[in-house]
């Protein structure tokens, strides 16, 4: 049986985030709040289950 696919905000945030280097950064380009990334990158961490960033 096939897995779904991610939510696709989720990826989106991701996406941002990592290319950006910030959630803040992130935030501004998709006009969502900081909180909002937050939230998606969780949602995506959960789904994967597993850490996404390292929190240097």
């Amino acid at each position: 049986m096939k897995r779904p696919l991610p939510p696709l905000n989720a990826l989106r945030a991701f996406e941002a985030a990592g290319r950006l280097g910030s959630f803040k950064d992130a935030a501004a380009e998709l006009h969502v709040t900081h909180g909002a990334i937050s939230q998606q990158v969780r949602l995506l961490e959960e789904w994967f289950g597993a850490s996404l960033f390292d929190a240097a």
